[in-house]
């Protein structure tokens, strides 16, 4: 039964983390966002190329992706681990869309959204930091990285302080969303290796900046 819930999360999860909003969003305008900048389909993409309503909105919804994954498993089986599952899975559905050919972003608001509906505590120390890397450094690419990492700190450090109110099971979540993000930003870490890592411009979105 477990393993059937299991496999129930992980397919539920991947196909909530599937739907391509920022594409969606894109298409709206009559735009195809991965034509565009870094081609991919997250809220930094199409804020640069369609401007800051659109690129929050997708922003929002990318991340309800991840917490309604989530919810919606730990509501049905009632198993964190099967929730912490779906909320990996989201994540993978997000960076690699059944709908778009495999393609997709790179994860940090939806598996910021998993990891706020699978770990309040967790999601509020990871979650607010990522905000304030991303408007004060303005590199949406370590953002995203403090996402996958801080969420594997943050379950760790509170399954040592409490193991009852974080079981180890979350790792589940963590750990594969990590190593998702970092998969998905190999080009970025080339960059930021290089010191050529572009910064979003929060004044004058450019269409078409990488």
């Amino acid at each position: 039964m477990e393993i059937m819930n299991y496999l129930i999360a992980l397919l539920v999860g991947y196909l909530i983390g599937s739907l391509p909003i920022g594409y969606l969003c894109g298409r709206l305008k009559g735009i195809d966002v991965r034509t565009i900048g870094s081609g991919r389909t997250g809220g930094t993409n199409v804020y640069r190329a369609l401007g800051a309503k659109l690129g929050l909105l997708t922003g929002v919804l990318d991340f309800a992706k991840g917490a309604v994954s989530v919810l919606l498993m730990r509501a049905l089986l009632g198993d964190e681990a099967a929730a912490a599952l779906a909320g990996a899975a989201a994540v993978a559905g997000h960076n690699w869309s059944l709908f778009l050919g495999f393609k997709g972003g790179a994860g940090g608001s939806t598996a910021a959204g998993a990891l706020l509906a699978l770990n309040p505590v967790a999601g509020a120390i990871v979650v607010p930091l990522f905000v304030v890397i991303l408007f004060v450094g303005r590199i949406a690419s370590v953002a995203t990285l403090w996402v996958g990492a801080g969420s594997v700190v943050a379950v760790l450090l509170l399954h040592i302080i409490n193991p009852a109110a974080t079981p180890l099971s979350q790792l589940l979540f963590a750990i594969p969303a990590m190593a998702m993000i970092a998969i998905s930003l190999r080009p970025n870490l080339e960059r930021l290796l290089h010191g050529t890592e572009r910064r979003v411009d929060f004044k004058q979105p450019k269409a078409g900046a990488r």
